[in-house]
């Protein structure tokens, strides 16, 4: 048996797994992959739209920048062609040209100055004392003597501040002079430094040199020139118009995404840069958001997996169990009718045995009888053996009763073989299980006490069938306690609308491990010849049959309590109720 159970196991859990991977591939499978597709698509297209934003970002600006630088070129070329070189020369008209420019476009310009060909400033309108100041070593001067106009990179010079000169050459009698403008940086600057990109993007401008045009922020550091522009340009080479694009990691920084484009005809490089992890946040969020709603997704297909294959294995485990109970019950119903025919057997061969007792028993109750009347007799009145006599005649009337009532209680098992089903009184049928296994009791020295419910309703039931269910189960009792000795009791009661028989022992017990087959049909703990395991479960079949419950509880050392719940028969209580006016249905007698 324990090795079918264990290959029927070994199948129904080879099976389950079958099931569980079935459905895990034909579901998990088509999910995983259109998640990754999905998540593929959505990375390649929002990364499109970072680059496509950048672009934006920085071809706007750039737009700006150069506007602004040739707006203020424009500004000084008109002021240079509009004005002869006598007028350039009158301080006082430059001052109020300055004056013009800056209440025009809010004090960009810083100051104006007219420098000659030798590169000394002979003219000045400004702040500073700059005033027959000497420019011949300058680059811009040097640069703008060989162009119409130039406009400088950002450098100190000889105020000590940031600044960059937006300068245009004129020729007058064969000779050059320049009229420079100072821009101020704050204004320049401020074009770039309010470029903000999320929470960590920004901008800033270099010339080709790697210096910086704007103030740099969020401790940009330039380090080797040719390196950092290579690092923003991604390769050499670039078209001016062009984008570039490139990614990087420092080694003290996190991965970052430059755009940059030139400006001032390739004179100067703005770069546009954002951590990488800051441009895809709201990508790195989704993916989360999808990676977790497709992980849920996968545990709740794993568990229903599990929970269908457990269904699933279940249905088939109950159907074979189904199958396996219906032949069992077939083969108990063979063994039932045999067992049906035995105690009929049985039956007939005790009223036999009781009619052949009960004749000399009698014959011999009427001889003592008429011995003892003979006693009474003058003659024998004087015997000195008189006393001996009347113990003896006693003794021979006690145990005639005793035989009388034996062969009394066999002849009712005898007439009782039938199944009819008629009002039972369980108490009266209590008492003869108890009689009848009485002397077997004594024999083993086992006590039988019973404890029965006063005026206990009677049921419709079938007598020989309950009478099978209690001689059962106080047997097995009795065979459990043959070699310890102990007790049993036999108790009725009501609950309710129920009646209650508890049989209980305080035998060995039953081990935890049999008390959920205990009611299977062929389990038995007994040695081979002393039992078929067909006991209990013909008590269950019969206790169910009636619509009953009957339970077991036990243990190791602790004794065995089986409890029979019946429904009783209300009208016969009420029956009895009106017979017997003391009736109490919550008091209880001991016997």
């Amino acid at each position: 048996m324990d090795r079918k159970n264990l290959l029927k196991n070994t199948h129904y859990r080879s099976l389950s797994r079958n099931i569980i991977w079935i459905i895990l591939v034909v579901s998990i499978t088509p999910l995983l992959l259109v998640g990754i597709f999905i998540l593929r698509q959505s990375h390649v297209a929002y990364e499109k739209k970072v680059y496509d934003h950048l672009e934006v970002i920085v071809r706007k600006h750039k737009q700006n920048i150069e506007l602004f630088l040739k707006e203020r070129l424009g500004n000084i070329q008109v002021l240079a062609t509009s004005s002869s070189y006598e007028q350039l020369c009158d301080e006082s008209f430059l001052q109020r040209s300055l004056a013009e420019l800056q209440e025009a476009y809010e004090n960009v310009f810083v100051d104006l100055g007219l420098v000659n060909d030798q590169g000394l400033q002979i003219a000045y309108a400004g702040p500073f004392e700059l005033s027959k100041a000497g420019y011949s070593g300058s680059e811009w001067f040097k640069k703008t003597l060989n162009s119409p106009y130039f406009i400088s990179n950002v450098f100190s010079g000889l105020r000590g501040h940031p600044h960059f000169i937006v300068a245009v050459r004129r020729v007058i009698g064969g000779r050059s002079w320049i009229l420079r403008a100072t821009i101020d940086f704050g204004a320049f600057n401020t074009l770039v430094e309010n470029l903000r990109i999320g929470k960590s993007g920004f901008a800033f401008i270099m010339n080709k040199s790697g210096d910086f045009q704007t103030n740099p922020v969020f401790g940009v550091e330039v380090g080797e020139k040719k390196y950092y522009l290579n690092k923003f340009l991604g390769s050499k080479n670039k078209a001016l118009e062009e984008i570039n694009y490139a990614v990087r990691e420092d080694n003290t920084g996190p991965k970052t995404i430059y755009a940059s484009t030139f400006l001032k005809d390739g004179e100067w490089l703005m770069v546009v840069q954002q951590e990488s992890e800051d441009a895809f946040s709201d990508l790195r969020r989704t993916e989360i958001i999808a990676t977790s709603i497709l992980t849920l997704g996968g545990f709740g297909i794993i568990s229903m997996a599990l929970l269908l294959s457990g269904r699933l294995i279940s249905r088939i485990s109950s159907l074979d169990r189904e199958r396996e109970i219906a032949a069992q019950e077939k083969e108990m119903m063979s063994q039932q009718v045999i067992e049906t025919g035995k105690l009929a057997s049985i039956g007939e061969l005790a009223a036999g045995i009781a009619h052949e007792i009960n004749n000399p028993v009698a014959i011999m109750t009427e001889e003592a009888g008429w011995i003892h009347d003979l006693l009474e007799e003058e003659e024998f009145q004087n015997s000195e053996n008189l006393q001996e006599f009347h113990r003896a005649l006693e003794q021979i009337h006690t145990q005639g009763k005793r035989c009388k009532d034996i062969t009394h209680k066999l002849l009712s098992f005898a007439r009782k073989t039938d199944s009819s089903i008629k009002e039972v009184l369980l108490n009266d049928l209590l008492n003869e299980v108890a009689y009848l296994s009485s002397q077997r009791a004594k024999y083993s020295n086992i006590l039988i006490n019973t404890k029965f419910h006063k005026n206990l309703p009677p049921i419709r039931a079938s007598e020989t069938e309950l009478q099978q269910v209690f001689l059962n189960l106080v047997n097995n009792a009795l065979d459990a306690m043959e070699k310890t000795d102990g007790t049993i009791d036999i108790t009725s009661k009501t609950e309710g609308n129920d009646i209650v028989i508890v049989v209980a022992d305080n035998g060995p017990g039953i081990a935890n491990a049999n008390l959920s087959r205990i009611f299977d049909p062929f389990f038995t703990t007994k040695p081979v010849g002393k039992g078929t395991g067909l006991g209990l479960s013909i008590c269950y079949g019969i206790i169910k049959k009636m619509g009953g419950e009957i339970d077991v509880r036990s243990g190791i050392d602790k004794g065995t309590t089986f409890t029979i719940r019946l429904p009783a028969n209300r009208e016969g209580e009420e029956r009895i109720a009106q017979l017997s006016p003391d009736f109490d249905p919550d008091e209880n007698t001991s016997d």
